[in-house]
């Protein structure tokens, strides 16, 4: 009974990691009937990623220099991938932004062994650049452009990302996953507006600013919960696999409400996403099971 209610669990964490990447992926359903820039974006759902903060921070949580420490690390890592990100997404292709963003799995893969001890995932090492491919089969146009500045900011917006999650996962040692979540946004946002200044302060008011504040708060505040609850107990290279579960949502939800087309070869693609992903969760090792971490701090 205990080796299936543990298994039970294990299933729950993993879902957690799911959804959070799949809410993710809709973030077009708030962002383009919203029609702001980039900047704006970001705020927007730093903001609203913030509302809780209030209520959530605790004194003795503070005590745990080493959390506090990475929980800084996450807002400013945070600030830094946004920021990089939508400027990537701004000067496009759009595909070369994202395919570049989306090395930051395999860059988790890697790192995860050294900087959290976590066993090396044969699998993901593998699956890593297999789901690129088939993430660049979903995505890719062959006619389009390809830019080189695109390329960098989208890959830089990918090592923060990775910092992100690295660093998230140490902060979970004295933060709750809301916490984690939602701390740290204020000071992203503050970086936000230290580095564009009025350009992240939407012209109105009015119902566009408000879809962005609801996105924030269903995609960003939700999704992010749900994320870091999983990621407590979830190995980083079945994460990192998870995390193509965002582009994917986004091919999908693009194909069903903005009438973007989906060929062949990119639905062939979406599959081997899928397919590599499944796989590198699915790897069953002594250490798979990842300890809470709050538990392994002691």
């Amino acid at each position: 009974m205990r080796a299936g209610v543990t298994r039970s669990h294990t299933v729950r964490y993993f879902a957690m990691v799911a959804a959070g990447a799949t809410l993710w992926g809709c973030w077009a359903l708030f962002f383009r009937p919203a029609g702001l820039a980039g900047p704006q974006n970001a705020f927007l759902v730093l903001l609203a990623m913030s509302l809780p903060a209030p209520f959530l921070f605790r004194r003795d949580a503070l005590r745990d220099r080493r959390a506090t420490l990475a929980m800084l690390v996450v807002a400013l890592a945070d600030a830094a991938n946004t920021a990089l990100f939508f400027a990537a997404m701004e000067r496009g292709p759009v595909s070369i932004a994202v395919l570049t963003h989306y090395l930051a799995p395999l860059l988790l893969a890697l790192l995860a062994p050294w900087v959290l001890g976590e066993e090396r995932s044969t699998r993901a090492l593998i699956g890593g650049p297999v789901t690129l491919v088939g993430l660049a089969l979903l995505i890719g146009r062959p006619d389009g452009d390809f830019s080189g500045l695109t390329a960098l900011l989208g890959a830089g917006s990918a090592c923060f990302y990775a910092i992100i999650v690295l660093a998230a996962k140490q902060a979970a040692r004295a933060y709750s996953p809301m916490a984690v979540t939602s701390l740290h946004a204020p000071i992203s946002a503050g970086v936000l507006l230290l580095c564009f200044g009025d350009r992240v302060l939407p012209p109105t008011v009015d119902g566009g600013t408000l879809l962005v504040l609801v996105g924030g708060i269903v995609c960003g505040l939700i999704g992010n919960i749900l994320f870091h609850t999983g990621l407590r107990h979830v190995p980083t290279a079945a994460t990192a696999a998870l995390t193509y579960l965002e582009p994917l949502t986004a091919s999908l939800v693009g194909w069903a409400f903005f009438s973007e087309t989906l060929t062949p070869v990119a639905l062939g693609g979406g599959l081997l996403v899928l397919v590599a992903g499944a796989w590198v969760a699915a790897e069953r090792r002594a250490t798979l099971q990842a300890v809470p971490l709050r538990a392994a701090a002691r």
